[in-house]
């Protein structure tokens, strides 16, 4: 009976640290730099677990779900437009962090297809000694200079998590509040519950596995040129595609589609103006 108490121990112990934890921050940005006064404001998940993290929009999940769910019906429920604007996100991107290596792998779509890239710029943090309290939490300051901006960012050890919103992770406890210096981008840490497992991401197109400084150029080129990048191949599986270096110029559009998807790109882009990341 002794044995039996001590093995159901143990098997409690490895499913509650199977179990994944998730952190909601609030992520405010001012995304358009010719008007600072837009301020945009959604929610985004850390879920984290032994082996990994990963940070996302919760309007990214809610849309998949939405469009899973008219996938599974035949598209006979049809899409509710009202709906599915109320749950755009300005945060496009996917971030995993590999706890076993400690890499940080960062995900979005250019076009048609999901670009990846591994983060090759090492976070180097000042820990200062100041200290406050944030919510329930005693936290640390401490700062960087990361992607062109300067950032200050609350930690705290009540936490057993060395991780962070965004790409933000090294220091020793889990990042409560992060902020640039400009106040254009801040993450605030709001709840955290438990979940099952990390939810399966909808992904359309190619994954293409690129450097940063190749994921920058093809950023570059999508804004110069957004129709190089929709070719005449549509969706699709597999790690490497023709549109993937611009090719493609946009065939099977009629001229009036051509000019309507090139002014929504455009609009898009002057939108993004301000991007979190300014080298």
């Amino acid at each position: 009976m002794k044995k039996l108490g001590i093995l159901a121990i143990a098997l409690l112990a490895q499913v509650s640290f199977a179990q994944t934890n998730r952190f909601v921050y609030q992520v405010t940005s001012k995304p358009d730099i010719t008007n600072k006064n837009d301020i945009k404001t959604e929610n985004a998940y850390l879920d984290i677990s032994a082996e990994k993290s990963m940070f996302y929009s919760e309007n990214r999940i809610k849309r998949d779900s939405v469009m899973q769910a008219n996938r599974q019906s035949g598209g006979a429920r049809g899409f509710n437009r009202e709906q599915m604007d109320g749950l755009r996100t300005n945060i496009n991107y996917t971030i995993e962090k590999n706890k076993k290596d400690q890499k940080t792998f960062y995900k979005e779509r250019i076009g048609r297809d999901q670009y990846s890239y591994e983060e090759d710029r090492p976070l180097n943090w000042k820990i200062l000694s100041e200290t406050r309290k944030i919510g329930d939490y005693k936290v640390q300051k401490a700062e960087t200079d990361f992607g062109g901006r300067k950032w200050t960012a609350w930690f705290t050890t009540d936490l057993p998590y060395q991780d962070g919103p965004y790409k933000f992770n090294g220091l020793p406890g889990l990042v409560v509040k992060a902020e640039d210096s400009t106040g254009d981008y801040s993450f605030d840490l709001m709840k955290n519950y438990k979940i099952s497992d990390f939810p399966e991401m909808t992904t359309f197109g190619n994954v293409i596995k690129v450097k940063r400084t190749d994921y920058v150029k093809q950023q570059e080129k999508f804004k110069a040129d957004p129709m190089s990048f929709l070719g005449s191949q549509r969706g699709g599986g597999g790690n490497s595609s023709p549109r993937s270096q611009g090719g493609g110029g946009g065939n099977g559009f009629s001229p009036e589609v051509r000019k309507r998807i090139q002014d929504g790109v455009k609009d898009e882009i002057k939108k993004s103006s301000n991007p979190i990341e300014l080298k």
